[in-house]
């Protein structure tokens, strides 16, 4: 027969320090995960922004944000002989206002109002009848006087054309 020595017992003592360790992580684990998590509960709630003062600067961001209504300059009507072609003239007569978004930019666009008629007449002079023939016609002619028209005025800005009267003859 073999003598094989015994195997020996672990200490119960030894397995109670493997449990207590135990223990310890889950707590060093468990406690930070659930103040994480609670954190996050309270900020995406909007308690914790509200309880450190952050809520007022998007108060103010919300008041910034707030839409201003546009304001509108009137274009003196203009009279102009279009690039016919032959010898029976043609006309059209054109009553505008542009659409300023920022009412701060109003003096702005009054004062450069001699260059942006100048640019206007010289491109509706460059135009010919068939051109502004059909709504295709007149949003051409919108879109290239809005392009002229923030050439003029720039650096403020026209947000839009808009015909108050368009003849053409």
């Amino acid at each position: 027969m073999s003598s094989k020595p015994p195997k020996a017992k672990p200490d119960e003592a030894a397995e109670v320090p493997e449990k207590k360790g135990g223990k310890r992580k889950l707590i060093l684990i468990a406690v930070p995960l659930v103040l994480v998590l609670a954190g996050a509960g309270l900020w995406f709630s909007g308690i914790l922004p509200h309880l450190l003062g952050m809520d007022k600067h998007e108060e103010k961001a919300a008041e910034a944000a707030k839409p201003v209504p546009p304001s509108y300059v009137e274009i003196p009507e203009m009279v102009a002989n279009l690039n016919n072609g032959s010898r029976k003239p043609s006309y059209v007569k054109l009553a505008a206002r542009i659409e300023v978004p920022k009412p701060e930019d109003v003096d702005k666009v009054k004062a450069a109002l001699p260059r942006l008629q100048d640019l206007m007449q010289t491109y509706l002079r460059e135009m010919r009848p068939e051109e502004l023939r059909g709504s295709a016609g007149t949003y051409r002619l919108r879109e290239e006087l809005l392009v002229r028209a923030n050439a003029a005025v720039a650096p403020a800005k026209v947000s839009d054309v808009l015909f108050t009267q368009m003849l053409v003859q």
